[in-house]
């Protein structure tokens, strides 16, 4: 079987004839001149035949050595468009670039990462899902990139990064009397609890949180998206327990409605404990160059200096306690 040399030993051989010397060669690629006689004795090995006559000075190539040359060039040059081929994928699929985010991350950060994104060479399409299904499309290649939140999965190849962490609050009717420490027990007898499908990430983290707690509320409302959840909540029908994205995603009912922390109800006479969400990015590696940085450096822009503030001061907020990165 035929074994095709090494480029880098082709590349010498190349810059030796062209430049008729070892040692011009060896300045030029910025290696010893012993390293370029030791390439051009490899290469000599591999391929079976003397490329250089020896007895000149300086020596010359054979006329294999001349053959080789001139086939050399022509590999060289075509592995050289090989590279740049694959380097330019993304910017051949820049108008087909799929990046699949959760419903409350694409209503709200979405818009700002698809603008940031964009140029001349570079097109987004925004898709949005919940967290399993866009698991699935990410295994599938239906998605370049995936923004998810802790239901991810992580698979081979794939890398796993966190791009921001949001905590969860208590929202109730603007009219609701709440008193200054709510009981958690006491209040689900007072009002109604409206609360996210099991099937969703955000549902089963807050039932897993109400579970760990030892509380059983009935089933009565629930919802896949946030914004039938917050419109019942606006009408004074229950309350809820969601995310400052959720709320920001839906945020036309925020003036009917009021959102406490969690620490301000107790369980079994303590203040319930914070609760989290974290938002993931997935992508395939070695695939998408600086697109993932540049996606971290956005969403860490959007939310922390536009977000952060827009939240806490419509909702009455500490700006600290509504989004944390790593």
């Amino acid at each position: 079987m035929n074994i095709c040399p090494p480029l880098d030993l082709l590349q010498t051989w190349v810059t030796v004839v062209e430049l008729e010397s070892v040692s011009k060669a060896a300045v030029q690629l910025r290696v010893s001149q012993a390293a370029v006689s030791q390439h051009v004795r490899s290469l000599e090995e591999v391929i079976g035949v003397a490329l250089l006559d020896r007895s000149f000075r300086p020596a010359r190539p054979t006329p294999a050595g001349m053959r080789l040359y001139q086939d050399a060039g022509l590999l060289i040059e075509h592995a050289s468009q090989l590279i740049s081929n694959a380097r330019n994928v993304m910017r051949a699929k820049g108008t087909t670039v799929k990046i699949g985010c959760v419903d409350s991350f694409a209503a709200t950060i979405g818009p700002q990462l698809v603008k940031g994104l964009s140029n001349s060479s570079l097109k987004i399409t925004l898709w949005t899902g919940i967290t399993p299904v866009l698991d699935e499309q990410m295994n599938n290649r239906m998605l370049d990139v995936a923004i998810t939140t802790e239901g991810s999965t992580k698979r081979a190849g794939i890398s796993r990064q966190k791009l921001l962490t949001e905590s969860y609050f208590a929202v109730f009717p603007k009219d609701f009397p709440l008193q200054p420490v709510e009981n958690l027990i006491q209040l689900s007898h007072r009002l109604q609890f409206i609360r996210y499908s099991a099937r969703s990430v955000i549902g089963a983290q807050v039932q897993a949180y109400l579970d760990g707690l030892g509380v059983e509320i009935e089933r009565n409302f629930e919802f896949d998206a946030t914004d039938p959840l917050l419109s019942l909540v606006a009408a004074g029908l229950g309350w809820a327990i969601t995310t400052p994205l959720c709320l920001w995603q839906s945020r036309h009912h925020l003036e009917n409605v009021t959102v406490i922390p969690l620490s301000r109800i107790r369980s079994l006479g303590k203040p319930c404990p914070p609760l989290e969400r974290s938002f993931y990015m997935l992508w395939r590696k070695e695939e998408l160059q600086k697109i993932p940085s540049y996606v971290k450096e956005i969403v860490s822009e959007v939310a922390a200096r536009q977000l952060t503030k827009e939240i806490a001061s419509t909702l009455g907020l500490d700006a600290d306690s509504i989004f944390t990165f790593d």
